[in-house]
């Protein structure tokens, strides 16, 4: 895969889930990688939480990563949000990993939940040294199993025209 794409090297996560993303767990809902060598990941800090196990499987994974330099990474834990379901009780995939840099600032998901949406907010702000952090309400978005970073990937050429 690195020969086909001109890679250098390649970080590979073998661990990480979010439940309700249609994705199958695309790494933009689990760990993102920053300026200055930094990670920011999504953890859960709740052990009853099914997110628990395969999410410190993969901090594992994470602190074992160098960057180019050799050195590890600066890793920057987001904080579990509260979950939410939709009408049929099916957990929907609420992460705080899926935000969009844009130029100047970073669009990071909200989930009505004030204490996590405001820590996630500053913990990706202290990733993005010189960009304004705005929270963007997810809520409607997770109800189609995705979320900010995912609805704004892929553009038709033309669309915005």
């Amino acid at each position: 895969m690195a020969a086909l794409l001109g890679a250098r090297r390649v970080l590979w996560l073998y661990n990480g889930y979010l439940a309700g993303d249609d994705t199958d767990s695309h790494i933009d809902t689990l760990a993102r990688i920053c300026p200055d060598n930094t990670i920011v990941y999504q953890a859960c800090d709740n052990p009853a939480d099914e997110h628990y196990e395969t999410l410190k499987l993969m901090e594992g994974e994470l602190k074992t990563f160098r960057a180019p330099d050799g050195s590890p990474y600066r890793l920057v834990p987001l904080p579990w949000p509260t979950a939410r379901f939709d009408e049929d009780a099916h957990r929907l995939p609420a992460t705080y990993a899926n935000f969009l840099v844009i130029n100047g600032a970073v669009l990071a998901p909200t989930y009505g939940d004030p204490e996590n949406d405001h820590a996630a907010l500053e913990r990706i702000g202290s990733a993005f040294p010189g960009r304004e952090v705005v929270g963007i309400d997810c809520l409607p978005l997770i109800e189609q199993h995705g979320s900010l970073h995912c609805l704004t990937m892929q553009l038709p050429k033309g669309v915005l025209a």
